[in-house]
C-alpha cells in the first residue's frame, strides 16, 4: 500500500510519518510525503528522529504534493493529511482516489524555547505518529472493502486519542 502524508510546510510531522510508516510498515506499505506550500527543506528537529529509525539525512526532502499528481507518480492508496491547515486546503486530484483521512498532531516545528523544549515537542509529535501508524498496520486491510477501510483509517485518530 501507498500512503502519502500531506503537511503545510512538509518539513517536520510529514517527514516524521513517512520515516516512521516505512520503517514500521517493513515492505507492507511505502510511504511518502509532500506538503502545499513545502519549506523547501527538512526541520533540523526531525532529523535526529530519522536517524534514530535508521535512515539518513539525505533520504528526505520537502517537497510539493503536485508531484503525486501527475503521470508516472506512485499509485497512492492512502492520503493522511497531519495538520489541520493541510486538512482545510483543496488538494490536488489524486489518481485512482485514493483514501483520504485526517490525523491532526500539533506542530513541533511551532514551538519556541530551549533546545530540549524543541526536541521534547518533535518526540512527543513522532510518539502521537507512531501510535497511528500502529493502529494502520494492526488494521486487517486485505479483508476490509474500501468503504470499511476508509472509516477505519478515519477511526484511528480518535482511537490512537483514546489510548
Amino acid at each position: 500500500m501507498n500512503v502519502l502524508f500531506l503537511c503545510t510546510g512538509n518539513s517536520a510531522r510529514s517527514i516524521l510519518a513517512e520515516a516512521l510508516l516505512n520503517r514500521l510498515g517493513e515492505g507492507r506499505f511505502r510511504a511518502y510525503s509532500a506538503g502545499s506550500m513545502p519549506k523547501g527543506e527538512v526541520n533540523p528537529g526531525a532529523l535526529p528522529l530519522v536517524r534514530a529509525l535508521g535512515f539518513r539525512d539525505d533520504e528526505f526532502r520537502s517537497k510539493p504534493w503536485d508531484e503525486f499528481a501527475v503521470d508516472g507518480a506512485p499509485r497512492l492508496d492512502l492520503v493522511i493529511t497531519v495538520c489541520d491547515n493541510a486538512a482545510g486546503e483543496v488538494c490536488p486530484v489524486w489518481p485512482g482516489q485514493p483514501i483520504t483521512a485526517h490525523w491532526g498532531i500539533p506542530d513541533p516545528a511551532a514551538v519556541e524555547g530551549s533546545d530540549v523544549e524543541i526536541a521534547v515537542a518533535f518526540r512527543e509529535a513522532a510518539r502521537l505518529l507512531r501510535n497511528r501508524i500502529e493502529l494502520l498496520l494492526a488494521l486487517p486491510a486485505s479483508k476490509l472493502d474500501r468503504l470499511a477501510l476508509q472509516q477505519e483509517v478515519r477511526n484511528i485518530q480518535t482511537s490512537a486519542d483514546d489510548s
